[in-house]
């Protein structure tokens, strides 16, 4: 299992049967996976979630919103129940480039990658029970399956204008 430290993004790998063990980075010894969400910025968001192989549950957030204040507590609980998915934040407000080249026009917005690839995004925020669906839904999914259908999309499907999705 490849899991990319938050501290100093550096990859680490670490067997499967240590996940529980509460890994460390090799490099900087900052835990790898921790029961509160992680900040991420514009520097470690790529090579976080693309180098990362658990679920990456992705929370876009700003300090003045309401809702967002609202959700962020029920993401954090999400956080420590579901060890083994790494929860990330990323303030819009301090991360302005980061927020603009994710799309982000409302916040909160939700994201979920696996093996870099978007699985879900939604603007708005989610109640606990359905945050939890997303999680059991993401890790259940054979991403080879995930992959070959992305693939013959692409194939058969040229995105532009009238196309109504990403």
């Amino acid at each position: 299992m490849q899991l990319v430290c938050p501290a100093c993004a550096t990859k680490n790998r670490v067997p499967d049967e240590r996940l529980s063990d509460v890994p460390q980075c090799g490099r900087c010894g900052g835990a790898l996976l921790a029961p509160e969400p992680f900040a991420l910025d514009d520097a470690s968001f790529d090579g976080f979630v693309s180098g990362t192989d658990l679920p990456v549950l992705v929370d876009f957030w700003a300090e003045w919103c309401g809702p967002c204040k609202m959700f962020g507590p029920v993401f954090e609980q999400a956080a420590g129940k579901h060890t083994d998915v790494v929860f990330g934040k990323v303030d819009t407000e301090a991360q302005q480039e980061l927020a603009g080249a994710a799309d982000i026009s409302a916040i909160p917005t939700i994201m979920m990658f696996r093996d870099g690839v978007l699985l879900f995004r939604q603007s708005g925020a989610l109640p606990a029970a359905a945050l939890d669906e997303l999680v059991t839904k993401a890790q259940a999914l054979n991403m080879d399956e995930v992959r070959a259908e992305l693939a013959k999309h692409a194939s058969e499907h040229e995105h532009g204008p009238g196309c109504d999705h990403d």
